[in-house]
């Protein structure tokens, strides 16, 4: 029975593995497919910018005849510069068509994202990458070389504005605003954009450019920047002429593409000229760099009618034998020197003083004069002890000279009569010359613009010892300040005094006032404390910080300021000590 039971096993298995190997025999074969022959439907091509999104050059190839259906097939086109084997190669991936087309712009795009210049024909490689959707079975098929130049693709300017008047007054309002399209539509890349201009019709023979950056559209401009470019394009301040805008576009690359030409019509104004004072005497005074000058002190402009960009002047004080020029703006370019009191424009000679002290400098620029004399300040009027009468001013009512274009005074005011400031012991004689006497005044309060040989300064409202600062430090906005000068106290924790808290004004003691703005108190002094003046009882008051970072040294006369510093220092040892401040001359000493 047991044999019989093997016999039928062993048919069966038979039966099996018979079966099993028709079947193997009735499978198909998969074929691992072919490479493809790629060709292009030509082998030029020079696109325009009407071409942008029309096709001009198309890639076909062979069936790869992958045993799959061809919606599985994948195709990877790619293009780079010519001998370069296709390191920095370009991609376009298709599923399924035997076909890939570029449009203009893209193909154009893909050529300046190699840096190609635009206009010079260059020649491509392109080839095709057949697989599976798996990208398995990658086949490269041939190489096809085609010569493509690529074309200007240039960005639309436009502007809110065809016609611009500009004034100063309102340099600072707005006047136009450019606006451009995107040059090269499909680049990858930064693309820089400079704003250029130049007189209208000079096809930018002399091309002035305004930065604009990487990415940016528009350029808004005041009146002042296009009253700037009207110069610049030779219209002269006061008149009306063209001037010609284009929109330089720059690759990362270095492509590079002109916009339009926009023309804009212009009333041009006469700018703000400036001048300043370079010389051997900067470094020693605190003024920035010897002969530099970008750090030389800027003069003040006079702003009466027929004077304005014509006339400037600067009270500056010089060590002896200081020599200096006159500049037209921050550089050497324009430049005047001279004698006798005649400028000349790029003279060899320099200006010079022998003695050191505070000089009044004036030039007119129109009439090429220059006058250097003792520059000085002080009180003029019935308001007065001086009166009406300048030959009484100086030396009894003389204000101090602190800083370039600045001066601080102490006098008494009465209410019976107004007052001005004056530079000298005559009044003007209304010539508008370089030499002549200038008196200021202002029909505004403390802190008002002064106005140069015109009218008064109000009467004070009660009588009394007053504060006044000449201040033409802004160049552009000369003012006077004034405050009541009744009072100034010692504070700090340096004071060694019964009943004296630290850094409490109203329990701080008052310095007497000897007169011509000096300040005097004899005092017990902590040693290396510190103390400041203060002309009240409360802060908030005027007061008066070091200057001379941070002297101990006695007997010798420390800088003062008032817009901020340190505290003074009081002496290395205890003691009992005289302490004078000096409003006139800027400076405290302790004795």
């Amino acid at each position: 029975m047991r044999a019989i039971k093997n016999c039928l096993i062993l048919f069966a298995g038979l039966f099996v593995f018979t079966t099993s190997c028709e079947k193997i025999e009735d499978l198909p074969y998969y074929d691992k497919g072919t490479v493809v022959t790629l060709t292009s439907s030509t082998t030029a091509v020079t696109p325009t910018p009407a071409d942008s999104v029309t096709e001009v050059i198309s890639f076909n190839w062979t069936d790869p005849a992958y045993a799959t259906d061809t919606t599985n097939y994948k195709f990877i086109l790619e293009l780079d510069s010519t001998g370069r084997n296709f390191a920095k190669k370009i991609t376009k991936q298709v599923m399924g068509k035997r076909t890939v087309g570029f449009t203009g712009r893209e193909i154009n795009a893909a050529l300046l994202n190699y840096g190609f210049a635009i206009g010079v024909p260059k020649v491509v490689d392109v080839r095709v990458v057949s697989s599976y959707g798996n990208n398995n079975e990658q086949y490269t098929s041939n190489v096809v070389k085609v010569t493509i130049t690529p074309f200007n693709d240039p960005p639309k300017l436009t502007s809110t504005s065809s016609s611009v008047v500009c004034d100063l007054p309102t340099a600072s309002q707005n006047s136009l605003t450019f606006s451009w399209t995107q040059a090269f539509k499909g680049y990858s890349g930064n693309i820089n954009y400079l704003l250029q201009y130049d007189s209208a019709g000079k096809n930018f023979a002399n091309i002035k450019e305004i930065p604009v950056g990487n990415l940016l559209y528009t350029k808004a401009m005041t009146q002042g920047e296009v009253n700037e470019t009207a110069l610049n394009s030779g219209v002269p301040g006061g008149n009306t002429g063209k001037v010609d805008y284009r929109v330089k576009a720059t690759t990362a690359q270095g492509a590079i593409s002109y916009s339009n030409v926009f023309s804009v019509t212009i009333k041009s104004y006469i700018p703000i000229l400036r001048f300043y004072l370079p010389g051997s005497y900067q470094a020693a005074t605190g003024n920035g760099n010897d002969w530099d000058p970008p750090t030389a002190p800027e003069l003040i402009r006079d702003q009466r009618a027929g004077l304005f960009n014509n006339m400037y002047y600067i009270y500056i004080y010089l060590p002896a034998g200081a020599q200096f020029k006159v500049t037209q703006g921050r550089s050497w370019d324009v430049n005047y020197g001279g004698t006798g009191g005649n400028m000349v424009a790029g003279s060899p000679d320099n200006f010079n003083v022998s003695t050191a002290g505070v000089y009044r400098i004036s030039i007119n620029r129109s009439t090429l004069k220059y006058d250097i004399r003792s520059g000085r300040m002080g009180f003029v009027g019935g308001g007065t002890g001086a009166g009406w009468n300048p030959p009484n001013v100086f030396p009894n009512y003389a204000m101090g000279a602190p800083a370039t274009n600045l001066f601080v005074g102490l006098s008494d005011f009465n209410t019976t009569d107004a007052w001005k400031m004056i530079d000298s012991d005559s009044w003007n004689n209304g010539s508008n010359a370089v030499d002549e006497t200038r008196s200021y005044g202002s029909a505004g309060g403390s802190g008002s613009t002064i106005v140069t040989n015109g009218g008064n300064f109000p009467t004070v409202p009660s009588n009394g010892r007053y504060r006044v600062i000449w201040d033409g430090r802004n160049v552009d906005n000369t003012k006077y300040e004034m405050s009541p000068a009744t009072e100034m106290r010692l504070v700090g924790d340096g004071i060694n005094q019964v009943g004296v808290n630290d850094w409490d004004p109203p329990t701080s003691p008052q310095m007497t006032y000897s007169g011509n703005g000096v300040w005097t108190i004899t005092i017990a002094l902590k040693a290396n404390k510190s103390i400041k003046f203060l002309a009240g009882n409360a802060w908030g008051a005027f007061d008066y910080e070091d200057n001379s970072g941070g002297s101990q040294a006695l007997g010798t006369a420390r800088k003062i300021k008032w817009d901020g510093g340190g505290d003074f220092k009081t002496p290395a040892t205890a003691g009992t000590y005289t302490v004078t401040l000096n409003e006139n001359t800027q400076t405290a000493t302790i004795n």
